[in-house]
């Protein structure tokens, strides 16, 4: 059985270092306000579609018949959706399939080549096939106006295929090694006390310091809780402390500090901006003393005050772009999708089939558990799942590497976490010699069980930016009771058993990230009639890991079969 390397906890930590300071390098998601979050507990609810589109002109990185988009509720989110028609020649089935795929994924792993597409595949057996991309994954997009999602898909399709030519040419190590020596250089110990004393652009500053402050105590306070505002304005200040710290001008930082402090974590006062610019503008008095004492610990104070403001303000940005969670998913982005999918195949019993892999299949376990606990029926007639799990407790998963994150502090540090970018980097670390990074290899894909050109579209086109958000609410899978909602009241696997759609749940032998024991322990929860559990892999190999379910050489002939024969039994209309 594959073992994790004991290196890679370090590696892990090191990557997590390395997107702290890569974060700044992200391209924007969207230009639109995000809508605040709301925390509290939200029971699921299937929603209509507002409005949608479907795209005349394919961007070339969709290798579907058609790309459509829906948008979600009460957002500016517009999620794609992959279409494929079903084959004349193959038998007529009575249920469209939607297929989830996994956590900071898009829909390629389903369609990897022509030879190696799950999606054309069930297409092919006759299913009318649908791949949906979350918010914030592939060719989903966030633009206020449905028209301009044609320009921002295209958009999005080019540089998603721009930056895994480079990577696949080696020219993004050259290129991440500039932004990193980049953001190395960025922090105030490191800028040179040679030199004149700069003027102060002391309006400008003032607005600037101003707005982030502002922006603490009231744009913020709708998407971090009180303590983490806090936390966040302390952060800021502790970096101005830190260019004040060896002069006399530290005392009375630290009067003002504290009344800055007092009013951000107040918001409710009616005269909070007055207040705040007054103080503001006492701190921007009190640095320009400094300037002017021509110090030599405070030359070029103002450049070195100006680009932590920039840093901060840009570290603000992405927590609230990436601001959404499993349960944003659950409630929001797939009601939206089946929604869609119903209106277009229109079924007759008004039901359809799914299909996720990984953070897909427990979107699928999450809804069938809240439609138990709702006592509703839900409109699925079956669900297969592909290396998935609500319950890691049991388990030696690869993923318990990444609790450290569940910790508020931390997440604020590092709001996102750039895998895609991250792997990119990565991967000729684990493909050329001297293959310092090989042992990636096998959280992805069993030795020999994926063609190298499909491992290498595989990891260079189908991975995201995961919020930490988003990895902080599928931690709670490694603690006792299993995966929660994000009010961490609401256990998901509690209500698996009182489900009526029967249920395929498949794991691989050599899975690192879901291992099969931790697969079997979720299907245990739903009824003996309805569920059928299967690991993949023989004691002699082939052997299956994560992403071998969907894309293994062998998947066509020992895998698909077995999910086509078990949405066969449940097709009737």
């Amino acid at each position: 059985m594959a073992t994790i390397p004991p290196q890679f906890p370090m590696e892990i930590r090191s990557a997590l270092r390395w997107a702290s300071s890569s974060v700044y390098f992200l391209r924007p998601i969207g230009t639109a306000t995000a809508p605040r979050f709301r925390h509290r507990l939200k029971l699921f609810r299937p929603r209509a579609f507002s409005s949608s589109v479907k795209l005349p002109t394919k961007p070339p990185l969709c290798t579907a018949d058609e790309l459509h988009y829906v948008s979600v509720p009460n957002s500016d989110w517009r999620l794609a959706l992959w279409r494929y028609f079903p084959s004349p020649q193959a038998p007529t089935r009575n249920h469209p399939l939607l297929l989830l795929s996994g956590v900071g994924t898009n829909a390629i792993g389903y369609d990897l080549s022509p030879g190696c597409s799950f999606a054309r595949h069930m297409s092919a057996q006759g299913f009318e096939t649908w791949i949906l991309e979350v918010r914030g994954a592939g060719l989903s997009t966030r633009v206020s106006d449905l028209k301009d999602v044609q320009d921002s898909a295209h958009k999005l399709s080019h540089e998603i295929e721009s930056t895994a030519r480079a990577a696949a040419t080696g020219a993004s190590s050259a290129d991440q090694e500039r932004a990193t020596d980049a953001v190395g250089s960025a922090p105030a110990s490191d800028v040179s006390v040679v030199g004149e004393a700069s003027s102060w652009d002391e309006s400008k500053l003032v607005a600037r310091l101003t707005a982030t402050f502002m922006r603490l105590s009231e744009r913020l306070s709708g998407f971090l809780s009180e303590g983490q505002s806090v936390f966040m304005s302390a952060k800021l200040f502790d970096k101005i402390a830190m260019l004040l710290q060896d002069s006399q001008l530290f005392e009375r930082f630290s009067e003002i500090r504290s009344k800055l402090l007092s009013l951000i974590e107040s918001r409710q006062n009616s005269g909070l901006g007055n207040q705040i610019r007054e103080l503001t503008q006492r701190l921007v008095d009190l640095l320009d003393d400094g300037q002017k004492s021509v110090s030599p610990q405070l030359i070029d104070l103002q450049e070195r005050l100006t680009s932590t403001i920039e840093d901060f303000q840009k570290q603000l940005d992405l927590i609230i772009q990436y601001d959404w969670d499993f349960d944003n998913y659950l409630e929001e982005d797939v009601p939206a999708a089946i929604e869609y999918v119903r209106a277009q195949s229109k079924p007759k019993d008004g039901k359809l089939f799914a299909i996720g892999h990984s953070m897909g299949g427990i979107l699928l376990y999450a809804m069938l558990s809240r439609c138990a606990f709702e006592g509703r029926e839900p409109c699925l007639a079956a669900v297969a799942t592909l290396a998935s799990s609500v319950d890691y407790t049991s388990s030696d998963s690869a993923l318990k590497l990444l609790i450290p994150l569940a910790d508020p502090a931390q997440a604020l540090s590092v709001p996102v976490v750039p895998l895609g970018a991250l792997l990119a980097a990565a991967y000729p670390l684990w493909t050329r010699p001297p293959y310092v990074l090989s042992w990636l290899n096998d959280l992805i894909s069993a030795t020999d069980m994926m063609h190298p050109e499909q491992l290498e579209k595989l990891v260079l086109n189908n991975f995201c930016t995961i919020p930490a958000k988003l990895l902080i609410q599928l931690t709670t899978a490694f603690r006792e009771g299993g995966l929660r909602d994000r009010s961490g009241k609401f256990y998901y696997k509690d209500h698996l058993s009182k489900t009526t759609v029967p249920v395929l749940a498949l794991a691989g032998d050599r899975d690192l990230i879901c291992p099969p024991v931790a697969v079997e322990e979720t299907a245990k929860m739903f009824p003996e009639n309805l569920v059928t559990y299967k690991e993949l892999g023989e004691p002699d190999g082939p052997h299956y890991a994560h992403y071998d379910l969907v894309g293994g050489r062998l998947a066509v002939e020992q895998v698909y079969p077995c999910i086509t024969e078990f949405l066969s039994q449940h097709d009737s209309a």
